[in-house]
């Protein structure tokens, strides 16, 4: 015990305080610092990934505010087809027939119709041939202008020998629920069948 009772020199004690210094520090380092510079590395992290997620809706904001703009003019010129109550399909075979009597021939194939909550989408494929390409451009022209609501999808065009143009495409009318009345062919609501 004589050595617990003895009394430390001076520089026995500056190196006791420098030993208890230095575990100070360490403890420090271990239990304050690095914890705090890796929540600030997460933090950094997790807010890079934000900004590149803000990043994404902003340019998707911006993508939508543009469609809405072009949507609005259309709208403004008179140049958005009207969308029909479901079941509108007669009405639009008669929009097509009369759009497509002035091309050479035609082929109309329809697809299954969708729904996703009140929209109805009727998918179908065209082939039609003209003349020239002026009067295929008319053609798409009225389609995409006409009465009722029409988006024309992929399309291919090959010319003829005889100068003749022939279209090969996809396109929907829309339709909505507001105003119409199931019926057996309705197919179910897919925004539905989701949850």
């Amino acid at each position: 015990m004589k050595f617990m009772s003895r009394e430390f020199t001076t520089s026995e004690k500056i190196l006791i305080l420098i030993l208890v210094l230095i575990l100070l520090g360490l403890m420090y380092y271990y239990f304050v610092d690095m914890p705090v510079r890796h929540a600030i590395m997460s933090d950094q992290a997790e807010a890079d990934t934000l900004q590149s997620e803000l990043d994404a809706v902003q340019q998707r904001l911006s993508y939508l505010t543009g469609i809405r703009k072009n949507l609005d003019e259309i709208e403004g010129e008179g140049k958005l087809g009207w969308m029909g109550s479901y079941n509108n399909s007669e009405a639009e075979v008669r929009f097509l027939n009369d759009v497509l009597a002035v091309t050479m021939k035609y082929n109309i194939n329809f697809a299954n119709v969708t729904r996703n909550g009140d929209q109805i989408r009727r998918n179908f494929s065209l082939r039609f041939q003209t003349a020239d390409y002026p009067e295929a451009r008319e053609v798409i022209t009225k389609l995409l202008q006409g009465e009722y609501r029409c988006l024309v999808g992929d399309m291919k065009c090959s010319v003829g020998a005889d100068g003749s143009v022939t279209i090969d495409a996809t396109a929907t009318f829309y339709e909505t629920m507001v105003g119409g009345e199931a019926d057996a062919v309705l197919p179910e609501d897919s925004a539905k069948s989701k949850y």
